[in-house]
């Protein structure tokens, strides 16, 4: 277990993760991955996708987890103990805070939890008020890869947070958003705009009024998403998901999507896909995202409705 330091002093997360940016890139701990975006427009979005012009120190990075995998004959844990230089805070007496080594974005963080839990595990309370803790810090999207098929790398719980906006000025500060659109607060819906299994709900202010409320009431959302989509929860011994889902939660609204697949004619897709933006790495898979449409790779990796 991660040793705990000194919680984080609130209005001061952003700031930290800035600083240590700059002090991780120094010591070769962060690798930024350039990547060149374009937009892409379907059925009234403007996907940002962005592709990949280096992919030599991530692939790398993954070649020798394996070889080590591998070697031990158990699974290398990168958040047991975390590399210091990716270190931005300690969240709460359960959850902790890194860079994300990898990154595309800036100020991508990592909410892990100190002591290992699974990635398929049930989201819990400590999960939501530490969510809601960084929510409250910075506006962001916060997202969680519920299993390998929902786009998780790792198998140590971890949750994650970008700053908002994903995308430049004069756009939708998440290019999906124009079709999260409800006249309801507060009940779990599913919206017309979206071709592919969901659940989702739009918060009223006074839910989030602080962290602690905020995660009481989005933990109880979430629970009625998860049997709203066919996921069936049971809070029992092992506290496992029935299935793959990606989740994504800002200030203003929940969106909970079940997968069927990890990826679609090779572009792998995870919560970020279902924000509007997608990565992929190749000018190949470009062009195969083109000519499918962005909203037809997202429904073949979540369930479609017309199935």
């Amino acid at each position: 277990m991660n040793a705990r330091g000194t919680i984080l002093q609130p209005g001061t997360l952003l700031d930290r993760a800035i600083a240590i940016t700059q002090h991780a890139l120094e010591r070769g701990a962060l690798v930024t991955i350039p990547t060149e975006y374009q937009f892409v427009e379907q059925q009234g979005v403007r996907f940002l996708v962005r592709t990949a012009t280096n992919l030599n120190r991530k692939d790398e990075a993954k070649q020798k987890q394996d070889r080590q995998n591998a070697t031990t004959g158990k699974d290398f844990n990168p958040f047991l103990p975390y590399d210091k230089n990716l270190y931005v805070a300690d969240i709460s007496e359960t959850h902790v805070c890194l860079l994300n080594k990898f990154n595309v974005v800036d100020c991508h963080l990592l909410l892990i939890t100190r002591a290992f839990e699974e990635q398929e595990a049930l989201l819990t309370l400590a999960d939501f008020t530490a969510m809601w803790i960084c929510l409250a810090e910075f506006n962001g999207l916060t997202f969680y890869n519920g299993g390998k098929t929902a786009g998780a790398s790792q198998r140590h719980k971890h949750l994650q947070i970008v700053p908002l906006p994903l995308t430049p000025a004069d756009f939708p500060q998440i290019p999906l958003e124009p079709l999260l659109v409800t006249t309801n607060r507060g009940t779990v819906e599913t919206l017309p705009s979206l071709p592919f299994v969901h659940a989702f709900v739009q918060l009223e202010p006074i839910q989030t009024k602080s962290p602690q409320t905020a995660a009481t009431v989005t933990l109880n959302y979430y629970y009625q998403m998860l049997n709203a989509v066919g996921l069936k929860y049971d809070i029992g011994s092992n506290n496992i998901q029935a299935g793959a889902y990606n989740l994504l939660v800002t200030r203003q609204w929940m969106l909970l999507i079940p997968r069927s697949q990890e990826s679609f004619e090779s572009i792998a897709i995870n919560s970020l896909g279902f924000a509007g933006t997608m990565f992929v790495r190749n000018e190949q898979q470009m062009q195969i995202l083109k000519e499918l449409g962005p909203m037809q790779v997202l429904s073949q990796v979540a369930i479609s409705k017309s199935k």
